[in-house]
């Protein structure tokens, strides 16, 4: 693991802000595992290695160690000294202890061992619930097996082998109960902390997308305000600069004062929208006369502005705020590419069409001069409008010096969805 991915873990960890372990003894075995697999190991070598060193058979005689107990002792220490591992191969660990029980069983003791007990439990805690179950099973059915052939044999007595079976079996269970209970706690408390550690990823994410979608929606309100009054502006200025005549330079001078003065207040008054939390979209104020504007400021640097405004079901007025928003946008951004980019034009085209079940905004011009840039905001920022109330928006050429920008708005509100960001297609420009 790298330093970083644990730096991260360890923030995450304490932003959940888990509590501590209750109680001192059960805080120092958490913090010391392998301690405590190794005192394990211990108790049940002293409490099995003496029965298996002093085993001897009744057949047997003499002073010295027992055949049996020569095969025992050295199984009864391999098996508590995978006890070590019981964590890691909680199976393997299990399987170890049952071959000690049928050794036992084999040689013809009636007694089992202790290894049972704990390695049921871990084999609970640390698989799961079904291998618990299924081991006990399988131990107790295999030493059930063995000591009924061992019985049926002659080797033991029946009720050796009985009680071998029971014993071993008891043990097994108690385990298994034991471990089953500790070991669902054990996980779902797990599958807590990870449910928490997902849920504070998925926050992150989610602040980093609402501040994404927020810089997007800034910098298309800040584009619009700003593309649009500068690009009258220049226009005006030009105007001014080129005319001889003192009383239209001075009106094209008022009128550049009076369109900075406009821009100043729509960036005043998006600068206290982002200063209140309490506000929402649009980031803008938009009157009834935010197209009429657009259009006159237009005409006043000299461009051909036509607008026409169709309606069957009411005027601009009466649509959403959001609509009217983008409508007003729309046209903005037309009418501005149309001075940008077709100084020259004839003829700039605004056609408003007002419906009961949708809104289409029109802005043509002829006088296209060159290849129209890919590289700007403009366009984009429309696409994300025109997407975020549902519409559809269709920009392109129409002939090889006339472009045009349409776009259709349902007025359906629940058509309005999150605001997205779209990336810009080749014919876009700004």
């Amino acid at each position: 693991m790298s330093p970083r991915s644990r730096s991260s873990s360890s923030v995450m960890d304490d932003e959940l802000r888990l509590p501590r372990v209750p109680g001192v003894i059960r805080r120092f075995w958490a913090r010391h595992p392998l301690l405590a697999d190794i005192l394990v190991a211990l108790i049940c070598l002293a409490l099995n290695v003496v029965p298996a060193a002093t085993f001897r058979l009744p057949t047997e005689a003499g002073r010295g160690p027992s055949p049996a107990a020569l095969v025992l002792v050295p199984l009864t220490v391999c098996a508590c000294v995978m006890l070590l591992r019981r964590r890691q191969w909680p199976t393997v660990v299990f399987i170890g202890a049952i071959v000690l029980d049928v050794a036992f069983l084999l040689a013809g003791t009636g007694t089992g061992t202790m290894l049972g007990l704990v390695t049921s439990y871990s084999l609970a805690v640390y698989r799961s619930t079904r291998a618990a179950w299924m081991g006990f099973g399988i131990g107790v059915g295999a030493l059930g097996v063995v000591a009924f052939w061992l019985g049926f044999a002659g080797v033991i007595a029946p009720s050796d082998a009985a009680n071998s079976v029971i014993g071993t079996g008891a043990m097994l269970l108690i385990g298994t109960l034991i471990g089953v209970n500790v070991g669902n706690r054990k996980r779902y408390v797990e599958a807590i902390i990870a449910r928490s550690r997902q849920l504070l990823v998925e926050r992150d994410q989610q602040a980093q997308l609402a501040a994404s979608a927020e810089r997007s929606r800034i910098a298309r309100e800040m584009h619009d305000i700003v593309s649009h009054s500068l690009t009258v502006i220049v226009a005006l200025s030009e105007g001014a600069t080129a005319t001889r005549d003192q009383d239209r330079a001075r009106a094209a001078t008022a009128q550049v004062a009076d369109t900075a003065r406009a821009a100043l207040l729509e960036m005043r008054a998006m600068l206290g929208v982002l200063r209140d939390d309490s506000a929402s979209a649009p980031l803008t104020p938009v009157g009834e006369d935010a197209v009429s504007t657009v259009v006159d400021s237009a005409r006043a640097a000299g461009y051909p502005v036509v607008f026409r405004q169709e309606s069957t079901a009411g005027t601009i007025a009466d649509l959403p705020r959001s609509l009217r928003l983008a409508v007003a946008r729309i046209v903005q951004e037309g009418v501005t590419n149309a001075m940008r980019h077709a100084p020259a034009a004839r003829r700039i085209d605004v056609l408003l069409q007002i419906g009961a079940r949708d809104v289409v905004v029109e802005v043509r011009n002829d006088g296209v001069v060159g290849v129209p840039s890919t590289g700007g905001f403009g366009l984009r920022g429309l696409r994300e409008r025109v997407d975020h109330v549902g519409g559809e928006l269709d920009v392109g050429p129409l002939a090889p010096e006339s472009w045009r920008i349409r776009a259709r708005l349902p007025v359906e509100g629940d058509r309005v969805r999150p605001e997205t960001t779209d990336p810009m297609s080749p014919e876009e420009r700004t």
